[in-house]
């Protein structure tokens, strides 16, 4: 690792430690619905198209931003990101959008396009919204497979249009991306998608790799090799460094490929700027973070006051240096343990990417 680098790497520390101090709400994500119209092969929350876990209230939501958070922040500075399950599964989106854009709030959604028509985005739009990604998984075989849905890639390459076309028209604030699963099938097809993408207009590309939870954690077949994640990531240097944005996710630490595949340095932001509701009312960071460390729930707790007080194991992520990858680890100080998604309920963790890359000594 150069000097450069580690320089960049401390201040970076320095930085994150600030902010664990004052921990400004700037994100917070709403599993809005487990309901979905596909059965992706490598789902987290094991979703599915009817399930016996109602859609929260909006109204329940809303009270928690009225009471809880808005007399607390800059609404303006709090971006608020309506997951699922699939968010357009929700008939009453355009309204809770309305509401949210009302009070001030950006407000945006992560979406695998199939019940994305021209019709519901202009009302989406009208509402409000102002990001959006869409789940693209591949070229039309493997996005099918990994999506287990004969219409997924026509609803998702369609939804792809309407945004690139939306931006030529009208939705010039509107920020959107499409993000890529990554597994076995596809690691050798990206150039392919990639020209597949551009030619759809889009510009702004996240790649992600399949973590072992979820659906994902009974399919190895969905999970890269290491010398295939190594593969990953060179790629995505080779196409930043020929001017294309193309970035991997936030979601771990990659040692001397830090500050070469994506626009900002390692951080897990989770508990320390970042939070969710989840469908159940529970409290905690990213939406796929295991429950043991869910830090309470807005039917029965004050969530600012969660907020302010509950989220220490983000905050202190020392305990996860009491066991092995990480005890020994001389990385530890820039990686703080990988992100917390990444951890067990019994705290161990589940993968480490200094590892899969080699890089550990």
């Amino acid at each position: 690792m150069n000097l450069r680098l580690k320089i960049a790497l401390w201040l970076e520390r320095l930085r994150r430690s600030n902010l664990k101090q004052i921990h400004p709400l700037q994100q917070l994500f709403w599993e809005s619905t487990l309901r979905c119209n596909v059965h992706c092969l490598h789902c987290g929350s094991d979703c599915v198209a009817s399930v016996e876990t109602p859609d929260m209230p909006a109204e329940d939501f809303l009270h928690v931003i009225d009471t809880e958070i808005t007399p607390h922040v800059d609404p303006h500075k709090v971006l608020i990101i309506i997951s699922g399950g699939e968010p357009l599964m929700r008939k009453d989106l355009a309204a809770i959008g309305r509401a949210l854009h009302q009070r001030g709030y950006p407000w945006g959604m992560v979406t695998n396009g199939l019940a994305l028509t021209e019709k519901r985005f202009n009302e989406l739009l009208d509402a409000g919204l102002r990001s959006i990604t869409v789940s693209c998984d591949g070229l039309e075989a493997d996005h099918i497979w990994l999506r287990q849905h004969p219409l997924a890639f026509e609803g998702a390459t369609r939804a792809i249009k309407l945004i690139a076309k939306s931006q030529e028209l009208r939705a010039k604030s509107l920020a959107w991306d499409v993000v890529t699963c990554v597994n076995q099938r596809t690691i050798d097809h990206l150039p392919a998608i990639r020209e597949m993408l551009w030619g759809l207009g889009v510009r702004d590309w996240r790649i992600f790799g399949i973590d072992p939870m979820g659906r994902a954690a009974e399919n190895p077949e969905l999970l890269l090799t290491d010398e295939q994640f190594k593969t990953l990531m060179d790629y995505i240097v080779a196409e930043r460094e020929a001017g294309r944005h193309v970035s991997y996710s936030c979601e771990g630490y990659l040692g001397t490929y830090e500050g070469r595949v994506r626009d900002h340095l390692y951080q897990c932001a989770a508990g320390i700027s970042v939070a969710s509701i989840l469908i159940d009312g529970s409290i905690s960071a990213c939406t796929s973070i295991r429950g043991k460390y869910y830090q309470g729930n807005i039917y029965k707790d004050s969530f600012w006051e969660v907020w302010e007080h509950g989220f220490k194991p983000y905050r202190d992520r020392a305990w996860m240096k009491q066991s092995e990858p990480c005890k020994s680890c001389q990385a530890f100080a820039f990686c703080e343990g990988n992100g917390m998604h990444l951890r067990r309920e019994d705290g161990s963790l589940m993968l480490c990417h200094l590892h899969r890359l080699g890089q550990v000594k």
